[in-house]
């Protein structure tokens, strides 16, 4: 696949992700009002349960599904076996803990009736097939189809949810939503599939290297999860994980714009190991950093200096205490951003998850201490501090397991440039946003000021990245042109 196809994948790819977080933010204002923080904090608390049964259900499956088509695009017999023995390890494994979550959650307890709601969240994730085009680098299919049936959830969240009382209706758009989309993916298969023999006793050899895959999944979500669920047992307190989650959510749409090109990687880079071109796969990793600077600097330095101005208009007054965790987290955008780089797009795809494994098991075991010894004294500020540390913890331990293939001074070559571009806007946003009241007008009118200023700044420095896209931009634009003519 050429680099047209590359960026035509992470166009889709970046569409999709953050259609699946500017859903939920387009509703985010009123369902914060309608359901309040403490209902918010249920819905996030027992989901974040759910999923640690979805995450050992699915044993890391579609990571290494993923891989293992990409390794095998052009064989389709091969990747057509593969799809199916996999698939059927994941069904057995998800039926198990589809059991094991009903017998622990959903015969007795207080949230009983929203854990028996999410038995479904786990079944969308058996027919969950993403992982399939995803490995095939066809990723508009994914974007076009699951668009639509998220687009339709809002407008029932819309429709349906109405009073405090109607939390059981939101916990069921959310799991119905994701099964409809899992379910239209399934339509495209026969034209991507072909008929294949499937032995029960070849599935032995997938176990090896799904473990190996399942342990750095399920420690990964530890981040996302493991905060919210802390929150709830430490401190019992639905309010602190009802503005830690909401919080978490502006910040993954940022985040969103960064990771979406390791999704889109991926498949990219291990086509190109398989094929052995390691120094192509070196070069890629310098631009992705390249890329990372340029637009994970501003986004954190733009978040932070329009929090307090977004947070009351957006979430409302039951979510003030949400700016800091808000301010806090966008240092996520950085963090995740780089490790995402040498984990996600370098290791797993070049064979070495087991590397990847041990890195994230260090940094989730400093999550879990970082969150004992923060949470019971700073709440929900204690857990986004202790998660930004475990981030960039992951960061430094592989870049120092990788040093010998990157360049620490090629990593950091673009950061100066894009960092003072980042601080002289964000010292104009600052000062102009404690000028400004809270509303939705002057939120946009500081985010558009301060993608003025960045680019500015960013094209005054010349950036080699920022100029070949302009060029490419302007060479399609009188490309076109001259077709027209």
């Amino acid at each position: 696949m050429n680099n047209k196809s590359i960026k035509k994948n992470y166009l889709y790819n970046v569409i999709y992700q953050i259609l699946t977080i500017i859903l939920p933010l387009v509703t985010t204002p009123y369902v914060s009002r309608v359901l309040g923080s403490d209902n918010i904090g249920i819905y996030s608390y027992t989901l974040s349960i759910a999923t640690y049964f979805i995450l050992i259900g699915s044993l890391g499956i579609s990571l290494y599904g993923q891989r293992e088509i990409a390794y095998h695009q052009e064989n389709k017999l091969k990747r057509s076996t593969i799809f199916w023995e996999l698939n059927i390890i994941k069904w057995i494994s998800l039926i198990i803990s589809m059991i094991l979550f009903y017998m622990f959650f959903c015969l007795n307890g207080q949230y009983t009736i929203y854990y028996k709601i999410l038995l479904l969240e786990i079944f969308a994730n058996m027919i969950d097939i993403s992982w399939y085009f995803q490995g095939l680098e066809d990723f508009k299919t994914t974007v076009i189809r699951n668009s639509i049936v998220k687009m339709i959830s809002v407008g029932l969240i819309f429709a349906f949810v109405k009073t405090k009382n109607d939390l059981m209706i939101y916990f069921l758009i959310y799991a119905l939503s994701d099964i409809i989309g899992n379910l239209t993916l399934w339509i495209k298969l026969p034209k991507v599939l072909s008929k294949a023999k499937i032995q029960t006793s070849s599935l032995k050899r997938y176990f090896k290297p799904i473990f190996q895959m399942f342990i750095p999944q399920i420690t990964i979500q530890i981040y996302t999860l493991l905060d919210r669920t802390m929150l709830g047992k430490i401190l019992n307190d639905m309010h602190q994980v009802g503005i830690y989650e909401q919080a978490q959510k502006i910040d993954k749409l940022s985040l969103t714009i960064v990771t979406s090109l390791g999704t889109v990687m991926i498949p990219r880079i291990a086509s190109l190991y398989k094929s052995d071109k390691k120094e192509e796969i070196i070069q890629r990793i310098y631009k992705s950093f390249h890329f990372v600077w340029l637009v994970a600097l501003p986004i954190t330095f733009g978040l932070i200096s329009i929090s307090n101005n977004l947070v009351p208009w957006f979430l409302g007054n039951d979510f003030l205490d949400a700016i800091p965790i808000l301010q806090i987290g966008a240092l996520f955008v950085i963090a995740i951003g780089l490790n995402n780089v040498t984990g996600m797009q370098l290791l797993v795809p070049t064979n070495r998850q087991n590397v990847f494994t041990i890195t994230v098991i260090i940094g989730a075991l400093s999550n879990v201490i970082g969150n004992s010894i923060l949470i019971p004294r700073y709440k929900a500020i204690g857990a986004i501090i202790s998660s930004v540390i475990a981030e960039s913890l992951i960061f430094i331990i592989q870049y120092i397991y990788l040093r010998k293939e990157l360049s620490l001074k090629k990593i950091f070559k673009f950061m100066p440039r894009c960092f003072i571009s980042s601080i002289v806007m964000f010292a104009i946003i600052y000062l102009c946003s404690r000028n400004f009241n809270p509303s939705i007008k002057s939120t946009i009118i500081l985010i558009i000021g301060g993608i003025l200023v960045y680019g500015i700044c960013i094209m005054a420095f010349k950036d080699d990245l920022v100029i070949e896209i302009i060029d490419k931009i302007k060479n399609k634009i009188k490309g076109e042109k001259e077709y027209e003519k």
